[in-house]
This record gives C-alpha cells, structure tokens and sequence, in this order.
C-alpha cells in the first residue's frame, strides 16, 4: 500500500468533487468534504499503524522520477518528526470543516480550499526532494489566501496581502538558495540532484553553508514565525475565519519549525552552531514579547495570536538547543501548540457567532449563560499555560529543561514565558466567563450538538497526551536523536 500517496492526495480527490459538482447542494458539499477529510484521517491511522517506531530513518519511501533534466523526483517518505505533524493535519481538518458547517457563502470553494490546504500541507511534510517541498510549500499560500481574503472579517483583504508578501518574501529566498544547492549538488557522485538525504552528504564551504543556511531560516523563520518577521500574524488571525485561524494555527506555522529541523540543520549543521545563539537569542525575544503584548490585548483573537508567537519561541529554542531534551521537547511542541491553540480558536470562533464580538470588554459572565463553553475554554488555557496532567507540559518542560542545560540564561528567560502565559490566558477566562453578564449577552445559548462533537476529540487528546507523552515520544525520539546526532558529529568532525 503506498499510504504517503493516498493521505497526501486523498484530499484532492474531495476538491476536485467539489469544484466539478456544479448542482450539489450546500448540505451535500459539506457531506462531501467531511467524509474525503475523514478518509484521509483513517489513512493516515493506517500509515501510524505501517510506521516502525522504533527506526530512526525514512519509512515506507515512495520514488519515481519526474524530470529527468533538471533531476527532479517525486520522492516522499516520513520519519518520527513529520508523522505526528502530518496526523495533526488529518485529525484536524475534520474538525475545522464541522466548525465551519454554518458557513454559507461559496460553500463548495471554501471546503474545496481547506482540502486543498491540507493536501498541499501534508505533501510538504512528506517531500524528500527539495523542489517538490518547494512546490507544496508555495501550493498553501493561494488556498490560505482565499480563506483569509473571502470569508475572513473586517480588514480582510489587508490581512490576506500582508500574508500573501511575506510569504513570497521568504520564499523568494527558499527558492534561490535551492537552485545553489542543486547546482553545487553536481560535485556528488550520482550528480545533481534535490534528494535531501543524499544533499546532507554535500561538503560546502563554510561560507556558502552559512548563505544558504540564512536564505533556507529566512524563509522558514516567516513562517514560524520568529521574531522581528511575526507581523502578519496577529492580522491573519484576526481577520480569518475560525477554520482559517485553526488550520494556521495548528498547520501552517508548523511548517516552519518543520523546516528549520528538516533543512536548516539537516543541510547545514555547521552553520546552524554557527547562528544557534543568535536564533535563541530572536525565540526569547519572541517568547517573552508575544507573551507582554497578549497581556496588553483586548480583543480575544489577538490575544491568542500573540500566543502562538509566544509558543512557537519555545519549538525554536528547544531546537536550537542541541540537546536531546530540547529537540524533542521542540518537536513535541509542535503537536500540542497546534491542538490546544487551535482549540482556543475553535472557541474563540463560537464566542463571536453568539456575541457578534470579541472585545473582553463587551464579554463576561459566560460561566452562567454558557457554562458548557466556558468550562471548555478554561480547560483549553490550562492546556495552553502548561498544567501538569496536560498536553503542553510536558513539551514545555523539556524544552526548559533543554535549553537550561546548554544556556541558563536563556532557559531562565524562557522559563518566563510560562509565567506570562498563565498570566494573559487566565485573566482572558476570567474577562470572559466571570463578573456580570452583559445585558446584550444574557440569553445565548450553550453549545450545540454539534459544536461538543467538534470540540470533544480536541480535548481529550490534548487529555490523553498530557497523562501518556510516550505515546507520541517514543517515535519522535529515534528521529529527534538522528537529527541532533548530525548536528553533533558535524562539529565534532570540524574541530581540529
């Protein structure tokens, strides 16, 4: 069975129904979309089952040549760090298609966006051949565009611009600095090529190693993203629809701390102890920024995405680390920030469907008019904040733990971001559920049917991998220890 290919174009499938199903009714593309998402998902499960948890190289590696001049190949294979990102994606994209179900504007072009998103998503994560990264990498941008561009709010159209240039910014320079590496490429044995396995073999000089290296960051760090390149990110959120922010949330900025472990320390581990502190430098910048401007915010969506540039400084940190605590502390990370905050958008999302607002201001009192919503946003904060029991504590931890041991400075700094987190997050739940309830607001109703089943897998995971991390750990762990060893080895083979 060649399970890469069914997950990454089984999605595909569902928009080509959707584009070329001119006369389906609204309710029956919704039906539509919902079961090729759920097929995917179950394929997936089938790749976790296929998947060896115990090896540290590409599993279950699908090849066939493309272009033979340039040698451009369809190569796909996973590994510990991309199996969980692209199970995220699938387990997701469901709920955020059952979240937009009151959706009615051009409801076959935005579900046929969302599985064009997540087809593009999971192909990234798979891609072994640099060009065919590149390609998915760049298919995101138009599907994410649209959903921000068309069914978004208020300065949409600002927000899905701004997106679109710093994207292409970034990865104008991915695109460069490929093209240099497949040129320089030619010196292997079997010629150019854009495999990554056989291009972390290639021996650059130091000073074009540490070029590509910038140019590779420069685009990935964009998409994390890293501070000073966060700006279009709290506009994004604002402005996209609660499947749009979910699906950039837990997908999109995955991408680029999958990017940084895949490419920037796969390729050149040199140049990566060269910047490593100057990078983590940048994360507690962001960790602590993003958490004092959350603290400043009062409008609950921004306050969330100024979380994630919180959150997605403790993935970098741990990464550039170099240790094993950190790295897979860094990887594990990446789940749990696109479950909890993804959930927080999901909330955030039924909040402003009842209330028309997401000012703090303008809310309260939810723990007596929706006590079922309220209960569900604390438990996701505390998700989010770090409690012991759940899912991000863990990944929290052995990040601080990580970047401890190889900076205590830095660690200490980071530890901050915990603090800070709990201080924005919790006084949100207590703006919004506690005090009186605003005459406006006094009869909504608590959630839906529909809105519990939306809600329910989210956090049960985010349960279930807060009281058992091995189960997620334990196949990262191989694959977060070959990366690191790359690292290692390298400049341990460089020093004199």
């Amino acid at each position: 069975m060649r399970w890469l290919s069914l997950v990454t174009f089984l999605p595909l499938a569902g928009v080509v129904a959707l584009l070329i199903g001119r006369k389906l009714s609204d309710d029956a593309a919704r039906a539509a979309a919902l079961v090729a998402s759920l097929a995917t998902f179950v394929a997936s499960l089938g790749l976790l089952a296929a998947f060896d948890g115990s090896a540290d190289g590409f599993q279950l590696v699908e090849r066939a040549t493309w272009f033979r001049s340039p040698h451009v190949q369809y190569l796909l294979g996973v590994d510990g760090v991309s199996l969980f990102l692209v199970l995220l994606t699938t387990f997701l994209v469901p709920v955020a298609i059952l979240a937009s179900w009151k959706v009615s504007d051009r409801v076959r072009l935005y579900l046929a966006a969302i599985l064009a998103l997540e087809t593009a998503s999971i192909g990234a994560f798979l891609a072994l051949d640099l060009l065919l990264f590149f390609l998915f990498f760049e298919a995101l941008l138009f599907p994410m565009y649209l959903l921000i561009g068309i069914w978004g709010y208020g300065r949409r159209v600002y927000a899905a611009v701004k997106f679109f240039l710093f994207t292409m910014f970034g990865s104008a320079f991915l695109l460069v600095a490929i093209l240099v590496l497949y040129r320089a490429s030619g010196a292997l044995p079997d010629g150019p090529t854009f495999d990554v396995r056989a291009l972390a073999g290639l021996d650059l000089p130091a000073t074009t190693a540490r070029w590509l290296f910038a140019a590779f960051f420069v685009a990935f760090a964009v998409k994390v993203p890293l501070f000073p390149l966060h700006t279009w990110l709290p506009d994004a959120h604002t402005e996209a629809p609660t499947a749009g922010s979910v699906l950039l949330a837990a997908v999109l900025l995955k991408l680029g701390a999958y990017g940084l472990v895949r490419f920037n320390l796969g390729l050149f581990p040199d140049a990566a102890h060269t910047f490593a502190t100057a990078i983590e430098i940048l994360a507690v910048i962001g960790i602590v920024y993003g958490a004092v401007v959350a603290i400043a915010q009062t409008d609950l969506k921004r306050l969330i995405a100024y979380s994630s540039v919180s959150h997605l400084g403790f993935v970098v940190i741990g990464i550039f680390a170099f240790t094993r605590e950190g790295m897979t502390g860094g990887i594990l990370q990446m789940v749990n920030h696109g479950l909890s905050t993804g959930a927080l958008f999901l909330l955030v999302g039924m909040v402003y469907e009842r209330t028309h607002t997401r000012e703090l201001g303008e809310l309260g009192g939810t723990a007596t008019t929706m006590p079922l919503l309220s209960a569900a946003f604390l438990f996701t904060a505390l998700s989010s904040l770090g409690l012991p029991g759940l899912n991000n504590f863990v990944g929290e931890f052995l990040v601080v733990t990580g970047t401890f041991a190889s900076s205590r400075v830095l660690g200490a700094l980071a530890a901050t971001g915990v603090v800070l987190g709990a201080i924005y997050l919790l006084w949100a739940y207590q703006r919004l559920a506690q005090g009186p309830v605003p005459a406006a607001h006094a009869s909504h109703p608590d959630l839906s049917r529909r809105e519990v089943v939306v809600l329910a897998p989210v956090l049960a995971l985010m349960l279930v991998l807060g009281l058992a991390p091995r189960l997620v750990l334990d196949r990262i762990q191989p694959s977060a220890d070959r990366v690191l060893a790359g690292v290692t080895s390298s400049v341990q083979g460089s020093a004199p």
